[in-house]
């Protein structure tokens, strides 16, 4: 691995994944690059994989195959992407076995539509578990209260999981709680639990895309706290980060946790993700035993010319506390922007899902006249 400061994020204890992967990317070698750099996890993302069947060919024939044998545009979809994850999971299982299982894992997501549907998520995370079939596997559910519940039964069964849309520590609370409560669950039946991993995914922009307007309103009023509302745009997501990463700590230092690691359970990682950025962001949010998720553009830039980075993210935690305490004092509810956020997020996945549809209907009619 060249000393890149890409290089650096990996020597500090920090995993990095790829936020988003299509078929280019696994064809042309350029993911065996990028974890020869370094890169140790892949995430699906829609966006990404809209962009690529509408704007490219690179999934037509594919696409004229899959139609001509009779798949409709949702099984063609689900087969588009369980052929790209199983291999990138294929690429990342020697890395996977070389960490004790401790990375190298891939991301797949049940459909958002499911995100209110306990029942269903279970049923779907647990089809697409065994239609993939690989032990780096993460089946991907929202963090929503229905999926919380679904989190601590898929954790029972021995399956992966990671929880995406958490913004706020009540949630992760929860997530973090239902994945010791299935790990206990397994340890009561005698059950393994060294090959059970889970993961809770924070998106700190889109923290401060919903709170900065809001301080920006409040700093153009009269009432004594314009000041104040101005001195935090900007800091709220970073504060909600380290706020988390200390609470994960904690977690992981609890007697619970460390009865069952003794009998072989990993930490449920933290993962910063779903935001665009370099090295400033990288360097933020740099610390021991975290992800930090990536787009391709942001993991280019570290890779080539972005600065070294060295890790501030458990610097400061009273500051952001207090951070914390003073958006209260504004009368801004982060509990209820958190609640925001998630029913925007699962909006925003159905939306992209949809148009995801549609572009391979688009095709599909297209190839069969």
């Amino acid at each position: 691995m060249e000393n890149t400061p890409l290089a650096t994020l990996v020597q500090c204890g920090q995993s990095v994944w790829l936020d988003g992967v299509v078929r280019q990317l696994l064809l042309s070698g350029e993911l065996i690059s990028l974890v020869q750099d370094g890169i140790t996890g892949v995430t699906s993302n829609l966006s990404l994989l809209d962009r690529s069947i509408a704007s490219t060919s690179d999934y037509d024939g594919a696409i004229a195959f899959l139609a001509r044998q009779g798949q409709n545009a949702q099984e063609i979809y689900e087969t588009l992407l369980t052929e790209d994850l199983r291999l990138a999971a294929d690429l990342l299982h020697p890395l996977y076995l070389r960490l004790h299982c401790r990375d190298g894992f891939v991301s797949l997501g049940v459909s958002p539509h499911l995100a209110h549907d306990g029942a269903g998520m279970l049923s779907e995370a647990r089809r697409l578990w065994e239609r993939v079939d690989r032990p780096n596997l993460l089946v991907g559910i929202p963090g929503t209260r229905e999926g919380v519940a679904a989190l601590r039964q898929l954790v029972r069964e021995g399956i992966n999981v990671n929880a995406t849309l958490v913004f706020a520590l009540p949630r992760y609370l929860a997530v973090a709680r239902a994945y010791q409560d299935g790990l206990s669950e397994r340890a009561a039946r005698g059950l393994a639990l060294a090959g059970v991993a889970s993961a809770a995914i924070v998106a700190v922009g889109r923290i401060d895309a919903l709170v900065d307007p809001i301080l920006c309103s409040l700093a153009q009023r009269e009432g004594g706290g314009e000041r104040m509302a101005a001195a935090l745009k900007g800091e709220v997501g970073m504060a909600c980060a380290k706020v988390l990463r200390q609470a994960n700590i904690e977690v992981h230092s609890g007697g619970r946790y460390l009865a069952l690691a003794a009998h072989g359970a990993r930490q449920q990682r933290l993962v910063f993700g779903g935001d665009a950025g370099g090295a400033g962001r990288a360097e933020a949010l740099l610390g021991p035993g975290t992800v930090d998720a990536l787009p391709l553009e942001a993991i280019a830039a570290l890779r080539d010319h972005g600065s070294r980075p060295a890790g501030r993210l458990d610097e400061g935690v009273q500051e952001a506390l207090a951070t914390l305490e003073r958006l209260h004092e504004l009368g801004v509810d982060l509990n209820r922007l958190a609640q925001r956020l998630e029913n925007e997020g699962v909006e925003r996945a159905a939306r992209l899902y949809e148009s995801l549809l549609r572009n391979i209907e688009l095709k599909r009619q297209a190839f069969l006249g």
